[in-house]
């Protein structure tokens, strides 16, 4: 084999450019994840709830649409139009990696909550920005909350007018750079023996003349900062930033043609002789993980905020989970990874370090009422067992958000079956009858064999996931309630899903077992036609639903209803029995529903002779009304029987 020799001078350049690339392979890999500034908007939300319920998917599509975007740029709109609808912005600076990106925004998703239920927030970490508003604010440059933060307590000392002109240079030839480039420019600048090193980024919604404007406003303010050694600016449209030391991640600009001085400070490095390098690279190794310890001491977990009670508890049981290892086992919570999205947070796919795949619920709002939610589903969930219920592993309490961790069901939710035509198929009869089954034994586990009486409170589709023999696990349990057996009803703050939510609870917030026996018969009605109970805002979903049945059942043309891939005239009567039943559950007075345990009876039996009364079912005027969460309330809802039916209908059971 033959031997090459490198001669001594080619042998050192080798080797320091080896040293030099390690140098810029450490800086690529810090998401730079320091809070820079985070402010909220002064207005609370018109209505905390929606607000909440259009802000996490929200967030979360925004956070896909930063990833997916090659230059880690994104937005969001979620709702309708009005004040509650939550428009979302995202933006990693240009010269962080996809993962280090990946990984600064999901800082931003942590932290950004903390606004909630203001209208607004913006967060600036030296990586990345997050902001939303109930408001389009996307071609935005400048505004009243614009702020300039320099370094405290350190000063440049041995020239301070000279790194003062340094700044003023550096912060120029970036700016200049960035408006004429593509919006993102580094560069330094010297004066007098002091180095000042500049990054400018503009926000990607802004169109050249904006982002100008944006970086000339926030230069001649980050320049007031010298000769404090750091300064940054943080406006409405873009991020500028200086210092004596060079901060960003150099593999990622060094062959950027938009940034000035580059090349220059390339060969200093390289320029260097070995020890220099050596020492550098151990500097700058304890200095990281020195503001890696400090940002991880100052970063306050959900025991910190919220107080140690129940957490301290789990804390010590063998539910708890590392919120780290949780936040790996997804992947860092990847788009790919998720699974759906639920009422106050979305649920991941996670692999754990032994291979085991669970699912891992996310609650992103962490303000005192989704914590109490929290501990609320931990609690009730982690003491019941059925097979129909979903089975609490564990949950992460140690971190900056709350984590949930399910057994993982395959095939996923009910919803994505039902209501998608290729996929409803596969749902046959005796499978949707399985179905709706087995979710009626785990509402009269919960409500009559259960040590502790639970009220659900939001049975849906959604909420209904399937395993891989397609058996349904009722899950979602964060608005349940522990219902004492002494109380006839609660009062309390109407929570759930408008088209699912009994009349009573609605309009007087009466909370009984029968509210979830009146959300399992609208259920029932969607699992056997296929069509969703509630629509679009104006279009009366759950009222639809409920007529078209009614008269149908009424008119005795029952199987026009059917969900048409599954019927035939074969199962005609198991198709009226069923529906009777959910009709049944769907009464108006509370008293004419019968017990999740009469309703199992009721499935099991194949006689014809079981005389009922059904009357006109209720109708919910929702003209204009979102979905209702915790603490709505209910002015603009009322019962009344559809104009086209009159009277009451009496029928028989008839045997499946």
């Amino acid at each position: 084999m033959a031997t090459h020799r490198l001669r001594p001078g080619v042998a050192a350049r080798a080797l320091l450019l080896a040293l030099a690339c390690a140098l810029c392979a450490a800086a690529a890999g810090d998401p730079r994840t320091a809070v820079a500034g985070q402010s909220c908007a002064p207005g609370e939300a018109v209505s905390g709830s929606v607000l909440a319920d259009n802000f996490v998917p929200s967030m979360d599509d925004l956070n896909t649409n930063v990833s997916a975007n090659g230059f880690g740029f994104g937005t969001s709109a979620v709702g309708t139009a009005g004040p509650n609808t939550v428009f979302g912005l995202g933006q990693c600076l240009r010269d962080l990696s996809p993962l280090d990106c990946k990984l600064c925004f999901s800082e931003v998703r942590s932290l950004l909550p903390k606004c909630y239920p203001r209208v607004g927030g913006r967060l600036f970490l030296d990586g990345c920005f997050g902001r939303y508003a109930n408001y389009s604010f996307f071609g935005e440059a400048v505004g009243p909350a614009d702020a300039t933060v320099c370094g405290s307590g350190t000063n440049y000392t041995a020239n301070p007018r000279g790194f003062a002109n340094a700044v003023r240079a550096a912060l120029a030839n970036v700016t200049d750079a960035a408006a004429r480039g593509d919006g993102f420019a580094v560069g330094s600048a010297d004066a007098r023996g002091a180095r000042a090193f500049a990054l400018a980024q503009c926000w990607g919604s802004l169109n050249t003349t904006a982002c100008a404007q944006c970086l000339r406003a926030a230069a001649g303010a980050a320049a007031g900062c010298a000769p404090a050694t750091e300064g940054r600016a943080l406006y409405t449209g873009c991020y500028l930033r200086y210092s004596t030391r060079l901060f960003w991640n150099v593999n990622a600009t060094a062959g950027s043609g938009s940034s000035a001085g580059n090349h220059g400070i390339v060969w200093i490095l390289l320029g260097s002789f070995l020890g220099a390098f050596i020492i550098v690279l151990i500097i700058a190794f304890l200095a990281w993980k020195k503001g890696v310890l400090r940002r991880e001491k100052q970063s306050k977990s959900f025991i910190d905020m919220y107080g140690d009670g129940v957490s301290a508890r789990i804390a010590q049981s063998s539910l708890n989970f590392k919120y780290e290892e949780l936040r790996k086992a997804t992947n860092y919570f990847d788009p790919a990874n998720k699974l759906g999205q639920g009422s106050n947070g979305a649920v991941y796919k996670a692999v754990l370090p032994d291979g085991k795949e669970v699912a891992v619920k996310r609650l992103f709002l962490n303000t005192r009422e989704w914590v109490d939610q929290f501990f609320n589903e931990v609690e009730l969930i982690s003491q019941v067992r059925h097979k129909s219920l979903v089975k609490l592993l564990g949950c992460s309490v140690n971190g900056p958000e709350s984590l949930l961790v399910y057994e993982y069901y395959f095939n996923k939710s009910l919803e994505l079956f039902l209501f998608d035509a290729s996929r409803s198929r596969k749902l046959t009869w005796i499978m949707r009858v399985d179905i709706i089954q087995g979710i009626a034994e785990g509402l009269s586990y919960l409500h009559e064999e259960s040590e502790t009486r639970i009220i659900h409170r939001d049975i849906k589709a959604s909420n209904i996931l399937l395993d891989d023999k397609y058996k349904p696990k009722i899950t979602d349990f964060g608005l349940a309630r522990a219902f004492a057996e002494d109380m006839t009803h609660l009062t309390t703050g109407v929570a759930g899903t408008l088209g699912y939510m009994a009349p009573e609870y609605v309009v007087h917030g009466h909370l009984t077992e029968k509210a979830d026996v009146f959300s399992y018969g609208i259920l029932v009605l969607e699992i056997v036609t296929g069509k969703r109970c509630s629509g679009s805002i104006g279009s009366h979903g759950g009222q639809a639903l409920l007529t078209k049945v009614w008269n149908h059942y009424k008119d005795n043309t029952v199987e026009r209803v059917v969900d048409r891939s599954i019927y035939e005239d074969t199962i005609r009567d198991e198709v009226l029995h069923t529906l009777q039943i959910g009709l049944m559950c769907a009464q108006a007075n509370p008293g004419d529903r019968p017990t999740m345990t009469k309703v199992v009876e009721l499935l099991r039996s194949h006689k014809h002779d079981v005389e009922i009364v059904l009357s006109d079912p209720p109708f919910l005027n929702v003209e204009g009304v979102e979905d209702i969460k915790q603490g709505e309330h209910s002015s603009l809802l009322s019962t009344h029987s559809a104009p086209s039916v009159s009277g009451s209908s009496r029928s028989y059971l008839s045997g499946r």
